[in-house]
């Protein structure tokens, strides 16, 4: 269960859509004065070098967050370039050496008030993410924890002060992955109905990974609240039935994936509406590249 390394797939464009929309929902969920409490199920190593072996050798960053970085759309929308802000931050001029995954936007994005809580399983990552939070010297703020993330949000929800966005996006390298996602989702409504929770999840050939958007769907609506799902695609879908398994030689590739959000901020579908098509024009690669974006509740 293992196997999996996030830092062969960092600043790919599933990357891009994920963090665009975490940027998009924390410019707004910051706005209010009181603590708020992100959660972080499945937080990686937390930043990951492009230039080194396992980035170039997948090759993704090439066709996702260097592809914007090289040629920006002309008109950037807001949220777009706030997450291209973001990520310059980390770098410089010039291309991107560093990127930044979840973990880093989210304290680059958090104020002194609010708490991250950080959970890796993979103790390699582990160690590595414990290692980058520590050069941060955030204190409290920030813990790094080294267990299963599906389970341990239970216990920080509902969070002291009633406020809380969880980001839930596994590997789904284990096809339970789908199931456990699904029954998070149902046990975190009944414990916090008013948290936001932002769901990444691939696009891929298997029935499972086409059925998830449609019950958490199904979730929101029993439980009454509002939810938004957005999809981006680059490429046509076929033979991408692994596209997010084993590491090592260079496969098909990722073709597609989706953001589905339960409590969105009421901002984040405009916010998303003009960056989704500067998303595939800047990172489609054949003429299946396109986006969805739908809301309901």
């Amino acid at each position: 269960m293992f196997s999996y390394r996030h830092a062969f797939h960092a600043g790919n464009h599933a990357d891009v859509l994920k963090h665009t929309t975490l940027v998009a929902i924390l410019d707004h969920l910051v706005q209010k004065d009181a603590v708020l409490t992100v959660l972080d199920t499945h937080a990686g190593a937390g930043l990951y070098r492009l230039d080194g072996d396992y980035a170039t050798k997948s090759g993704e960053a090439q066709e996702g967050i260097f592809r914007l970085y090289s040629a920006p759309p002309a008109d950037c929308a807001p949220a777009l370039q706030a997450y291209l802000d973001l990520v310059r931050g980390f770098n410089g001029t010039g291309n991107p050496k560093v990127y930044p995954g979840s973990p880093f936007l989210l304290e680059r994005l958090l104020r002194p008030q609010d708490k991250l809580k950080l959970f890796e399983l993979h103790p390699t990552d582990a160690r590595a993410l414990a290692g980058n939070i520590a050069q941060l010297d955030a204190g409290r703020r920030i813990a790094v924890l080294s267990e299963d993330g599906f389970e341990g949000v239970k216990k920080f929800l509902p969070p002291p002060a009633r406020r809380a966005l969880v980001l839930c996006d596994p590997s789904y390298e284990l096809k339970q992955d789908y199931a456990r996602v699904a029954a998070l989702m149902a046990d975190s409504l009944k414990r916090f109905a008013t948290g936001t929770y932002a769901v990444w999840y691939p696009l891929i050939a298997r029935p499972e990974a086409h059925d998830l958007p449609r019950r958490l769907r199904t979730l929101a609506t029993q439980a009454g609240k509002p939810w938004l799902h957005a999809t981006l695609t680059v490429k046509s879908s076929k033979m991408a039935s692994a596209a997010v398994a084993g590491e090592g030689a260079k496969r098909p590739g990722l073709p597609a994936s989706g953001m589905f959000v339960v409590n969105p901020p009421y901002t984040l579908k405009a916010a998303l509406a003009p960056a989704l098509p500067q998303m595939v024009a800047a990172l489609g690669q054949d003429r299946h590249a396109a986006f969805s974006l739908e809301s309901g509740g």
